[in-house]
This record gives structure tokens, sequence and C-alpha cells, in this order.
């Protein structure tokens, strides 16, 4: 009876390049979200999670979003 995980819309193929759909997998924090609360399966977290983690190799994503 509770509620079903909402499922995130991927658009396209998932690439590093594309900074603004991997923003809107991140929290405020710049943390990744889990798995369960984006309602992924276990093969699209890991290819978001490996896109994630280029793009900030690259500069295209800050580490953090601390501004301190």
């Amino acid at each position: 009876m509770g509620q079903e995980p909402r499922r995130a819309s991927i658009k396209g193929p998932i690439d590093y390049k594309n900074s603004e759909e991997l923003r809107r997998l991140m929290t405020n924090n710049g943390k990744i979200q889990s798995r369960k609360r984006l309602g992924l399966s276990a093969k699209e977290q890991k290819q978001i999670t490996q896109a994630i983690k280029r793009a900030r190799h690259m500069a295209i994503l800050p580490f953090t979003n601390a501004t301190a």
C-alpha cells in the first residue's frame, strides 16, 4: 500500500557531456542519488555513476557544491 518509487526519466543515452541531465540525478550537495530513490536498474545506476565520475574528472561537474 506504500508509494511506488518514481522512475527517473532518462532522456537519450547516458553521457558524461550531458551535464544538465546528470545534475538532475544528483543532490543539492553534489552527491549521486541512490538507485532506490531514482527507481533505476542496477545497470542504469552504474552507467550514471560512471558518467558523473567522468564528468567530475573532466571538470564538467563539481565534486561538491560547497561555496565556502
